[in-house]
């Protein structure tokens, strides 16, 4: 038997293209009614609206749509199968609402098509999403910020290139990791106010004959504007590239500071301990305390930027144009990878907040290091007027003859060696006091002196974090009034539709929560 005939014979009469029916539209129908059933709703809802506002349908027939509308039982479309009666959920839709209101139902669908009304309900779902990572975000980034407060002055060693290279603060290197998430909160933002434009009465790529108010539109769905070129509004996917190339930046950026807590959990470091609530032992060694919250934070944000890179592998060489490509396939991923990082940043914002810092071990880990040996450097051209390259050069020459006699702890170096190192690089002896050597050596001194704009010294840290708590003020203020703009057109669309419905105000139907179920 060939392939085609057992094709043939697998999908029959009674259900033509079973293959493509089980491979692609019974799935899409079961993501649709579980993340896209209500924006379908608030579409119809807005677009009803300005229809009669407009004058292009009777009242009447406003009416009688308005309350088919009302008659869905949303709760019963999210429990039904895909059966092959409806090529989607849109028509299965527009269906029950033919079987409510009669014909008449069918002039809902005037001025706009499929096309517009696809990408109106992706944008619906993708900007609560970057809504509920941004909320995570910024959660994230008071962490930081409030424990970066609390450490301004805890002293440790900072590494480059894995190796000990200078002191510097715990609160440093917190307010670095938040600097850093504040530019992918900017760039959430961006992404959001990207998405949050209405390409409705684009219809299928070139509007309408019809005097259509897509202004109104807009409005009523909480849009902050339009897609105003039709042809754009369905066939550009950008605001979707922007989102997954911000979500995959964030969860690298958000799994390298992720990285560095996990070096410092483990016993050999011990720079941390992770809260009881947030390990886990092992079902054979007693003694283990698995941080096993990190890791989970780790596989979360691989999770995220490899869901993100198939958003954008998937936009590849696509044509300009409206595409499956970009629409029903493609869309999960996207919001897989939005959930896996808002969940990543809520884990790890309850990780960071809850560390035990172990301030005492870092502190001597760096006194016992040569990671201060660059302002012996610079104090032999400030106090003895040493060109820099010449003191580096004694400095260094010091340094290795420590090394060579096994002297690990820049404490132990005795002042000898290093006027040994000075007569041999300069030909000359330096007169060098021991105290002040030492003093010069200490970490909480290469600290506190490093002043300048930027830097490590608790003062200067201090100084930052104050700017930075004003800066997160705005995004929290911009999170507010994002949502306070989309509950100010909820319920003005509820208003409108009522009063055409007549009777009271509508809110979202059959407990499917406004903009779509939680991503996948």
């Amino acid at each position: 038997m060939s392939i085609r005939t057992e094709i043939e014979a697998r999908d029959g009469t009674a259900f033509p293209g079973r293959t493509y029916a089980e491979t692609v539209l019974a799935p899409i129908y079961e993501t649709a009614k579980q993340y896209l059933l209500q924006p379908l709703v608030e579409i119809h809802r807005a677009h009803l609206v300005m229809l009669a506002e407009t004058g292009l349908i009777p009242r009447e027939q406003g009416q009688a749509i308005a309350a088919a509308l009302r008659a869905l039982d949303l709760e019963a479309l999210a429990r039904s199968q895909y059966d092959g009666r409806y090529e989607d959920l849109f028509f299965c839709v527009e269906d029950h609402l033919l079987r409510t209101a009669g014909e008449v139902a069918g002039n809902l669908h005037i001025g706009r098509s499929r096309n517009d009304m696809g990408v109106t309900l992706y944008r619906l779902v993708l900007r609560q999403r970057l809504l509920a990572v941004l909320e995570a975000a910024v959660g994230l980034h008071a962490a930081l910020l409030e424990v970066a407060e609390q450490h301004a002055g805890t002293v440790m060693l900072a590494y480059t290139h894995t190796q000990p290279a200078q002191p510097t603060t715990l609160g440093h290197w917190l307010l670095a990791a938040a600097d850093v998430l504040a530019r992918d909160i900017q760039r959430l933002i961006r992404a959001y106010e990207e998405a949050n434009r209405s390409p409705m009465g684009a219809a299928a790529l070139g509007t309408t004959g019809f005097a259509i108010d897509r202004e109104r539109v807009a409005e009523l769905l909480g849009f902050d504007g339009l897609v105003e070129n039709a042809y754009d509004a369905v066939a550009a996917a950008d605001y979707l590239g922007s989102a997954a190339a911000t979500v995959q930046l964030a969860a690298i950026d958000t799994g390298r500071v992720v990285q560095d807590l996990l070096l410092w959990a483990t016993q050999e470091f011990g720079a941390i301990r992770v809260a009881d609530a947030y390990v886990q032992c092992s079902s054979i060694m007693p003694q283990k305390r698995n941080p096993v919250s990190l890791e989970h934070c780790r596989a979360l944000l691989s999770s995220a930027a490899g869901s993100a890179a198939a958003v954008l592998q998937m936009l590849h060489n696509t044509p300009f144009g409206d595409i499956v490509d970009t629409e029903d396939d493609m869309q999960p991923h996207l919001w897989r990878a939005l959930g896996a990082l808002r969940d990543a940043m809520r884990l790890l914002t309850a990780v960071v907040v809850t560390l035990e810092v172990r301030a005492d071990r870092l502190l001597e880990r760096a006194r016992a290091s040569f990671a201060s040996v660059t302002e012996m450097a610079d104090y032999l051209v400030r106090e003895h007027g040493i060109p820099f390259r010449q003191a580096h050069r004694v400095v260094s020459a010091a340094v290795r003859e420590a090394l060579a006699q096994g002297i690990e702890d820049v404490r132990q170096v005795p002042c000898s060696l290093w006027e040994g190192a000075a007569a041999r690089v300069l030909g000359r002896p330096l007169r060098l006091d021991p105290e002040r050597v030492r003093q010069v050596l200490d970490p909480e001194h290469f600290v506190a002196v490093r002043r300048v704009r930027g830097g490590v010294a608790p003062a200067e840290v201090r100084r930052m974090l104050a700017n930075r708590q004003g800066r997160h003020l705005d995004l929290v203020r911009w999170l507010r009034e994002a949502r306070g703009r989309l509950e100010a057109a909820r319920k003005k669309l509820d208003a409108a539709f009522a009063a055409l419905a007549g009777g009271g105000a509508d809110g979202p139907q059959g407990g499917v929560a406004a903009g779509g179920g939680e991503a996948p």
